[in-house]
């Protein structure tokens, strides 16, 4: 920005160069008009009315030029007062501006100077305070202050160790007593036949002449009663009775339901073998949604998915170590609820659980994995809650139990299956396995202790720090597991936990 003095000597000079430029042509438009006129004396005498006209026309052209400029130098100064009014307003409020800056930055610099006189005066009120009290104490700040919190820790430690050691004897002497004295209640209150329950899959015969009828001609009936059913029909030399044999449990009890209704009915062909299986299915799946109506009612368990409910009923034909699994399930359910009420748990969570906790067999055949981690999932899918769900995913330590339901169901499925008779293997042929997991894992080079947990599903492996390093733990828990499968026969699955453990000891003398 030029100042304004300079601005106008600039526009004083632009109107000067113009009005000596125009000037200078009308100068030499006359010196033009002037030699024409000689010439036109000289040359043309007779062109006198010519001369006029081009005079005039010369003066019309300079009164053209004249007005032209007249009204572009208007202009011009017009544009120049407009952009002067322009720079005179930006001035003052420049003006403006920069006078509310001084007096916003006086004011600041005040208030600056007032806060520096009042920490000043604070500062020195304190170290006044501080000198004193360290007169009348006989002691500096940092002695004082090191004395009072080395006798605060103290007393608070030895309080601290105190109500800790009152704590764990009381937890000790009262948890010990209140869990036992829980734990058979429940037991009592919830004790079961000693009978171990078992699918059978053997159909009796009237007379030995029903097993060709079954067979057929060439075989075709009982190649259309397995074709329509998915099973194995077994006829051998067993007198009056021929065996039934599948994977599927429901399957298995569809054919048995089926066949016995044949026998019963004497006709045996393709045609009437396929309706028979058809109402036998129907029947089964009945069944199935009975059952597992009935057993949420009698655990107490409403408002469960038609599907989750269809699965409980499935449970009815599987069977765990000869034990039921819809019969194992309930008496669990009955078990942790009545631990849940005598600990004020949440009895609704449990219930559902401890009901849901075996899910996960019902679908086992059809779907890889842990039952339980199968059935959380299952669970998690029809909407069933959180809770619930973490109870069912944590029975078998596949995921790490929460809450205090999870462990209660936890504990009500191992009472269910440990109860005498409850289950058909006996106490040599699971000793046997247990040790026969441990001399697995104990053959391997670095492994310093094995152990065999949770009933044989986890097997807990000790190994020797300095032989094998954490990439040498990954490589054996991979090996232990793969001779497992190769040399073992085991029910589910067996988990695999190698533990290297390195610890550093010194003695203060």
């Amino acid at each position: 920005m030029y100042p304004f003095g300079v601005m106008s000597q600039f526009v004083v000079i632009g109107v000067l160069s113009f009005t000596i430029g125009f000037l200078l042509k009308r100068y030499l438009d006359e010196r033009r008009l002037r030699s024409a006129r000689e010439k036109a004396e000289k040359l043309l005498a007779g062109a006198e009315t010519k001369y006029k006209e081009m005079t005039l026309k010369g003066r019309d052209e300079a009164l053209k030029i004249r007005d032209e400029a007249e009204v572009e130098i208007k202009g011009q100064r017009k544009e120049l007062q407009r952009q002067e009014r322009r720079l005179q307003q930006r001035r003052e409020s420049l003006d403006r501006r920069f006078d509310g800056l001084e007096k916003r930055i006086r004011k600041c610099e005040g208030r600056e100077r007032k806060l520096d006189r009042a920490e000043k005066e604070a500062e020195r009120l304190r170290q006044q305070r501080i000198s004193e009290l360290e007169r009348i104490s006989a002691m500096s700040q940092e002695e004082a202050k090191g004395l009072l919190l080395k006798a605060v820790e103290e007393e608070t430690r030895q309080d601290a160790a105190r109500v800790i050691r009152e704590i764990e004897l009381q937890a000790r002497e009262e948890g010990g007593k209140k869990a036992r004295e829980v734990i058979a209640t429940v037991i009592q209150r919830c004790a079961s036949d000693y009978v171990a329950e078992a699918t059978v899959s053997t159909v009796p015969l009237p007379n030995e002449e029903m097993k060709g009828r079954i067979i057929g001609r060439q075989g075709r009936n009982i190649r259309a009663f397995e074709q329509a059913t998915g099973v194995d029909v077994i006829v051998d030399d067993t007198p009056d009775a021929v065996t039934i044999s599948c994977f599927d449990p429901v399957r298995r009890e569809i054919a048995r339901q089926a066949m016995t209704k044949l026998i019963l009915d004497g006709r045996i062909h393709p045609a009437r073998i396929e309706k028979v299986v058809e109402k036998a299915h129907e029947e089964v799946e009945a069944t199935i949604r009975e059952e597992g109506k009935r057993a949420a009612y009698e655990v107490g368990v409403p408002g469960l998915h038609s599907e989750l409910l269809k699965l409980i009923g499935k449970m009815k034909y599987r069977t765990s170590y000869g034990q039921n699994v819809l019969g194992h399930s309930i008496e669990t359910a009955h078990l942790a609820a009545t631990m849940a009420a005598e600990l004020g748990a949440n009895v609704e969570v449990v219930k559902a659980g401890a009901l849901l906790h075996d899910i996960g067999k019902a679908v086992s055949h059809e779907v890889n994995g842990p039952h339980a981690l199968i059935g959380a999932e299952i669970a998690q899918r029809y909407g069933v809650a959180t809770e619930v769900v973490e109870a069912i995913a944590c029975h078998h330590h596949e995921q790490e139990p929460q809450s205090v339901e999870a462990v209660l169901v936890e504990a009500a499925d191992a009472i269910s299956g440990a109860r005498p008779g409850a289950r058909r293997e006996t106490l040599e042929i699971y000793l046997k396995r247990i040790k026969a997991l441990e001399n697995v894992a104990s053959s391997f080079a670095g492994v310093a202790e094995s152990y065999a947990i949770q009933a044989g599903r986890e097997i807990r492996i000790m190994v020797r720090p300095k032989e094998i390093d954490d990439l040498g733990v990954i490589q054996l828990s991979r090996d232990i597991a793969k001779k497992v499968e190769e040399t073992l026969e085991y029910p589910g699955q067996v988990k695999v936990t190698v533990i290297r453990e390195t610890r550093s000891v010194d003695y203060a003398k």
